[in-house]
């Protein structure tokens, strides 16, 4: 499948569109980039089912990125909680192996886009409602943050996402303060990725059908071209949140997340 200019202008608009929403917004790249990299796919003679396994592993490829700049600003204003980011990390691998070189291989891109139209409608309805747990109690122990940090790792690469709509919740309502959840959200979003990507690489060694420049799952034209946009954009977002009613703006995104989960779930229960 030949890379044409088309399709490197729509994949560039992508990026750009995602860095600059994560900057504002402070959301993963994954709920814009999945459905989008889905149509393309799909569109250009990729099987559906194919085509939302190569769009999930994508967009959390992208993570590898991101994350490192992202962690990088948090950590210089001290928000990174390193004792919970290294306690987590563990069970993180583990359970993002176990997703990526098992489940998400035995599982049909059909059911894998009704289960990721599931989690960004919840994900979307929390973004409307702006709705933050109550947090009261602490972090558990050594077993429970391995169970924990499994769960986040299985989760996000089901769906292609960086874990933050899940650990955040998680750190807040274990009395862990907002800005240091989110902090140490970001830190997470770099081992959540490189196990994942690491599983979905080996597992589609021996994929047929897959389009030119592709690695195992991973969509390699659309990474290097989504990574480029997203870094150049994400800082003027940041700048712009300072400027712009992001509350409402939020509230608007969730909209136009329903439309993709519209969108993701069509293609599941069609597929």
């Amino acid at each position: 499948m030949p890379i044409d200019p088309s399709l490197l202008l729509e994949l560039a608009l992508l990026g750009m569109t995602t860095g600059f929403l994560a900057g504002l917004l402070g959301i993963g790249g994954g709920m814009l980039m999945v459905p989008f990299i889905t149509f393309f796919l799909s569109h250009r003679d990729v099987a559906p089912d194919l085509a939302v396994k190569m769009a999930i592993a994508t967009s959390m490829a992208t993570i590898i990125f991101t994350s490192v700049s992202s962690v990088r600003a948090h950590h210089r204003r001290g928000a990174v909680r390193w004792d919970i980011a290294l306690a987590l990390a563990p069970g993180i691998v583990l359970g993002s192996m176990l997703g990526s070189l098992g489940v998400f291989k035995l599982l049909k891109g059909a059911w894998l886009a009704v289960f990721f139209s599931l989690f960004v409608g919840f994900s979307a309805t929390q973004m409307f409602l702006n709705r933050k747990p109550t947090p009261n109690r602490q972090m558990p122990g050594t077993a429970g943050k391995l169970a924990a940090g499994g769960a986040i790792g299985f989760l996000s690469g089901l769906v292609g996402a960086g874990g933050a709509f899940i650990s955040v919740p998680f750190m807040t309502w274990c009395n862990v303060p907002m800005l240091n959840a989110v902090g140490t959200s970001a830190a997470l979003g770099f081992p959540i990725a490189a196990a994942n990507v690491t599983g979905y690489i080996i597992a589609g060694q021996s994929l047929q059908g897959l389009p030119a420049g592709s690695f195992g799952y991973i969509w390699l034209p659309a990474l290097a071209v989504i990574a480029i946009g997203s870094v150049v954009t994400a800082p003027l977002g940041a700048r712009a949140a300072h400027a712009l009613p992001v509350a409402r703006l939020k509230r608007i995104f969730a909209s136009i997340l329903y439309l993709l989960a519209a969108y993701m779930l069509y293609k599941g229960l069609a597929g």
